[in-house]
Parts: C-alpha cells; sequence; structure tokens
C-alpha cells in the first residue's frame, strides 16, 4: 500500500512540475539556506505528500534544494526520495549522478584517504570506459575485483563492498547488508547511489561533495524519465541517445567562437571539464616528468568551485601542492606569476596555473603581453638546467568570446588551454556543460584530457549538445547586447553614487574585445571604526539587493547565474560563488550580472530609490 502510495503521488508531481524544475540551472538563493539545503526541501515535499497535495503552485514555494544544478536540483531530490521510500532509507542515502563512474570514484577517494580495504564486485561486465589500471596507477585507488553471477553470490568482506548493477528496473535494490555502496549503471542517465548501514554514514557528505566539485547530479531531464520509467509510463529501452549532429555542430561553433582548430572538449559542467584537466595534466606529468613534484598555482579569492576542486585533488596525492597566486585587490597577476614561477623553476617543479580572465569578482584584466612574456619566459633550475614550461589553464567564462589562444593571438605561442562555464553564456542559462580548447602548444594534452573525462563518464549529455547547439550561434550577439546594458548600467550608478566603488572593465578594454556583463559593487558605508564600517556595508549590499528582487520580480533575482537570457541576477560573492573560499580572501561586495533582454529603465528607477533611501 505504502509503495502504490508513492508511486501514485510521484504521478501526480510529474504531472504537475513546475518549468522551473526542468529548464534552469539555478535557483533563488532568497529562499534557499545552504545549511539545510536537501532537508529542507525534502521536509517540505515530505509534507505536500502526508497531505497529498501536488499542485503546481505549492510545488513552485518550495525552498531551492541546492544553489546549483550541478549539486542537485528538485528533480534529483525527488527521485532519491522515491527510490529511498521504495527501499526504507533515508533519502540522504541515495545520490543521483549523470555520471557512472564517479559513484564509485567518490566511494573509493573517500576510502583512500580513510586508507579502508575495498572490494568492487559486478555481474556481466563493467562499462568499457572503466579503466582499472588508470584508476590504480594515476589516481592511486586500491582495490580488489569480483565478478559474480548474482548478487546472493557476495560473501563477506573485511572493509568496504562496492556492488555495481546494470538492471531495467530503478525502483527496488537487492540491498543486502553485506553490501556496503550499491551503485546501478544506465548508459543513457547516468547512475543512482544507494548508501548502505549505519557504519557507512559517515560517507554521504564526501559522496555529495564529490559530485558538487567533480561532476553533475543526474540532470532534470533524464531525472525527470527515470522516475517516468519508475511509475511505469516508460522504459529504460525507449531512449536511446544520437548526439552525432549535434555534437559536430557543437564543436564547429566553439572553434569558431575560440579561434582555434584543434579539436573542443564538451563535459557535463565546467567543473567537470576543470577535473578532466587537472586530472590529465597529472597523469602527462607523471608519465613525462616521473618523480618531479606539481605545483597549481590558483588564486585564494577566485571562484569557489574552482578553488575547492584544486584543493581537494592535491589532497589525494603526495607530489601535488597548491601555491597561492594574488591577483586582486594591491596585487597584479602578472608580478605574482613572475614571483612563483621563479621560485617553482628554483625547485625544478611542474607548474600548471589555473586563473580568471576577467577575475572574479573584481573583473580585472592583466597587461596581457605582460602576461604573455612572463609565461614564456625561459627559466632555469637550481642546477642550471632548463625548467619546465608551465601550462596556463584559462577560465574565460567571463569572456567567452575573445580569442587568446588562435594563431596569432597573444597567448598563441606560450602553453595555454582555455574553458568555460556552459551554464553562463554558451546556454544561457539552460544547461550546464562546459568545454576546453588547446592552442598549438599544447595540442599534444588534451589525448589526456578527453581520456580522464571519457574515465569520470563526464561528457555532455545528448539534451546538453542539443542546447548548445541552439544557443552557441547567438551568443557573441548575446554578449555584446548584455554588455551594452551593462555599461549603460554601471554609468548610471557612477553618476548616481559617486562614492561607490565600481569594479567593470575602462572603455578601453572593452574596445579590445572585453566585453563582460557582470560587475561589482562597494557600497559606500559609514561608521566609526572599520568594523562598524564593514557591518553597515553588508547591512546596505543586503537591502540593495533585497530592494531589487521584491520591486522586479520578474526580472531582478538573487541568484549567482551569469550570461543568462534575461533579466538582471544579484549575489554576493562572500556567500555564494566564494563559499569554501578562506575568509580572509572573500569579498562582501554585490556582485550583479545583467542579460541582453532586461527593462534598464525600472532598474535604474528603482535603483535611484535605494541611493535615496541610504
Amino acid at each position: 500500500m505504502k509503495e502504490e502510495n508513492v508511486l501514485n503521488y510521484i504521478k501526480n508531481v510529474l504531472e504537475n512540475v513546475p518549468k522551473g524544475w526542468l529548464d534552469i540551472t539555478t535557483h533563488r538563493l532568497d529562499i534557499y539556506n545552504e545549511e539545510l539545503a536537501k532537508t529542507e526541501f525534502l521536509e517540505q515535499f515530505e509534507n505536500l505528500y502526508e497531505h497529498d497535495i501536488y499542485l503546481t503552485s505549492a510545488l513552485e514555494k518550495l525552498p531551492t534544494a541546492y544553489d546549483y544544478i550541478r549539486l542537485g536540483h528538485p528533480l534529483s531530490c525527488v527521485l532519491e526520495w522515491a527510490i529511498a521510500k521504495l527501499n526504507e532509507l533515508d533519502a540522504e542515502n541515495v545520490i543521483a549522478f549523470s555520471s557512472q563512474t564517479i559513484p564509485v570514484m567518490a566511494i573509493l577517494r573517500t576510502i583512500l584517504l580513510a586508507n579502508k580495504n575495498t572490494q568492487i564486485v559486478y555481474t556481466d561486465k563493467l562499462p568499457d570506459f572503466f579503466d582499472i589500471d588508470v584508476l590504480e596507477k594515476i589516481y592511486g585507488y586500491k582495490f580488489e575485483l569480483k565478478k559474480v553471477s548474482s548478487v546472493g553470490e557476495i560473501a563477506s568482506f573485511d572493509g568496504s563492498t562496492i556492488f555495481i548493477s546494470q538492471t531495467d528496473t530503478i525502483e527496488n535494490f537487492n540491498l543486502l547488508p553485506q553490501i556496503d555502496f550499491y551503485v546501478h549503471l544506465h548508459p543513457s542517465f547516468g547512475s543512482i547511489l544507494l548508501v548502505n548501514g549505519e557504519q557507512n554514514q559517515n560517507y554521504i557528505s564526501e559522496i555529495q561533495h564529490v559530485r558538487r566539485r567533480e561532476t553533475i547530479a543526474m540532470t532534470p531531464a533524464n531525472c525527470f524519465t527515470a522516475l517516468q520509467i519508475l511509475i511505469g509510463k516508460s522504459s529504460f529501452s525507449s531512449h536511446k541517445e544520437d548526439v552525432g549532429l549535434d555534437k559536430k555542430q557543437v564543436l564547429d561553433n566553439i572553434n569558431q567562437i575560440t579561434g582555434v582548430d584543434t579539436k573542443p572538449l564538451v563535459a557535463s559542467s565546467g567543473l567537470s571539464i576543470q577535473y578532466a584537466i587537472m586530472m590529465g595534466l597529472i597523469d602527462d606529468a607523471q608519465e613525462t616528468y616521473k618523480g618531479k613534484k606539481i605545483k597549481f598555482i590558483v588564486p585564494p579569492n577566485c571562484y569557489g568551485g574552482t578553488n575547492d576542486q584544486a584543493r581537494r585533488v592535491a589532497a589525494c596525492f603526495n607530489n601535488v601542492e597548491i601555491v597561492d597566486l594574488l591577483v586582486d585587490r594591491e596585487n597584479d597577476m602578472v608580478q605574482s606569476l613572475e614571483t612563483i614561477l621563479t621560485q617553482i623553476a628554483h625547485e625544478d617543479a611542474i607548474p600548471y596555473i589555473i586563473a580568471e580572465i576577467p577575475t572574479n569578482p573584481r573583473v580585472e584584466v592583466p597587461d596581457l603581453e605582460a602576461l604573455k612574456d612572463v609565461l614564456g619566459k625561459k627559466r632555469k633550475t637550481a642546477e642550471g638546467n632548463s625548467a619546465i614550461e608551465p601550462v596556463f589553464i584559462l577560465d574565460q567564462t567571463f569572456c567567452p568570446n575573445y580569442h587568446f589562444l588562435g594563431n596569432g593571438e597573444v597567448l598563441s605561442e606560450v602553453r595555454a588551454l582555455s574553458y568555460a562555464s556552459g551554464s553562463k553564456f554558451p546556454s544561457g542559462g539552460r544547461c550546464t556543460a562546459g568545454y576546453c580548447v588547446a592552442n598549438a602548444k599544447t595540442a599534444d594534452l588534451m589525448g589526456k584530457i578527453e581520456k580522464h573525462l571519457a574515465l569520470c563518464d563526464n561528457e555532455a549529455t545528448a539534451l546538453q549538445y542539443k542546447i548548445l547547439a541552439e544557443q552557441l550561434p547567438s551568443m557573441n550577439e548575446r554578449i555584446k547586447d548584455a554588455y551594452k546594458n551593462t555599461r549603460e548600467f554601471v554609468t548610471y550608478i557612477h553618476t548616481i553614487l559617486p562614492d561607490a566603488k565600481i569594479n567593470f572593465v575602462s572603455e578601453e578594454l572593452a574596445e579590445q574585445g572585453f566585453t563582460p556583463s557582470v560587475f561589482s559593487l562597494d557600497l559606500p558605508t559609514k561608521g566609526n571604526s572599520v568594523e562598524e564600517k564593514e557591518a553597515h556595508k553588508r547591512q546596505l549590499n543586503l537591502k540593495l539587493i533585497n530592494k531589487m528582487i521584491s520591486e522586479i520580480p520578474s526580472e531582478s533575482k538573487f541568484c549567482v547565474s551569469y550570461g543568462q537570457l534575461k533579466g538582471c541576477y544579484w549575489t554576493i560573492p562572500a556567500t555564494s560563488t566564494q563559499g569554501t573560499t578562506k575568509e580572509g580572501d572573500k569579498d562582501y561586495i554585490v556582485r550583479v550580472s545583467v542579460s541582453p533582454n532586461l527593462n534598464l529603465d525600472l532598474h535604474k528607477k528603482v535603483f535611484f530609490e535605494f541611493v535615496q533611501e541610504m
């Protein structure tokens, strides 16, 4: 009876799903409590279930499940809740991934750090891209591999047992006590992980964090279809994907947009492609420069996902370290790099640099000719030998239209890669897929990066390719229109509030091709001490954002997105994109991202009212 009630309720929910649950990548932060995240959403969802309420209007009022589809979203939470109900588990014990291999890798990573024994048990065969040799030699994961004819053959084991299953049903899993982690795979949807037993509860948050940083949750569209399969309205066999034409168009578009002719790679998210880049470079370094230390040079106040992922990767390797690159405020990226690269050369280590241009959230652009010179400079080790050339890994999400790497461009003659988050301008906020390109001097690295993208099963999904194929052709025009609106808004704010510090590109930089549509606003404050002034500024930040989203709810959102198709998004980096950044490096300022389509006059009017109330 309980199973029937759950399935009937899911059926009604699917008939009333809010549009935003399926087609946006970020949700409003004003209805999002990061500390409660999924639990708050599911507590209220459970209450609706108990009262058999499933109207769209009620579902829309549920608090944001997570701040980003990469980490999770309403439909992934509903899918996990339903499977948990049917298998008598807590919802937190069920985690849905877009990738088939990452849940296993997430468990192996956690166990590696805990130094426990592990066995992976499977029936039939493992996916072709599940490369045991690479997992052991490059990632350092240790495990025994056993094939069985049925789940009943699994014996007790002194350590953790991961069982990998590939069946055509998803509602009932044979979760025997001797199985610690049950991973159900499907090639078109990803995977569903069930964590079994109280002894494994402490693994859940770590596994969730891998999903947050190295991959994405099962996508909204695939969760929706999986739920339809769960209630018997569809089947796995009816969902065969063909990405051929869309993929070709996307790769051609990326080549045209970036000005490079090397083959691009497209991943399920910006952080998915960044993870493939990092692991591909580590793989190459272990093969090419055996025994040498690897240094990832990363700004400590850059986007929190980049910062956190880099440090998490380094934690798994004895020979990988993170070096802080100071780039904002009174610091200059080029001067900082000169100092760091000279020291790393002296140590005969391998330098890999991850940096954003323009920087986030201060929207600064270094002297590119000077950057080229410092990256291309020939250096010597302490023994007088030639030092290893650095690889510059450029996050150009804020300006994906700028040609950094093509023949004759400013970074064409140094070893450089670039990547972009697809949830921003490439898709206009419709999907998370990100991409990476190389210049001629790093083309040899792309094979290694592609190998790790495939191993992690993190390539973009069929629907993501389809969305990018639709959106990429208009991207440059949208960037142009959004910049025009942003420049007009920035000029207006400067006119009516000249004491505010606005971080935005100069008109000279814009003429060179740097036309972002995001700026940061350091509001003028007052007080008798530094602490009072900071507290007052933080109050003003929230007052401004709350006024904009309450008076223009159809366009202004409290959200972290950028490159959206319409509206204006507001956030405070210190509490959103810099969530995992060290406190001293956080920016308690307002970050504003403007779209090509919004009522700019109305935004000016409401901002003017805010100034009058200050």
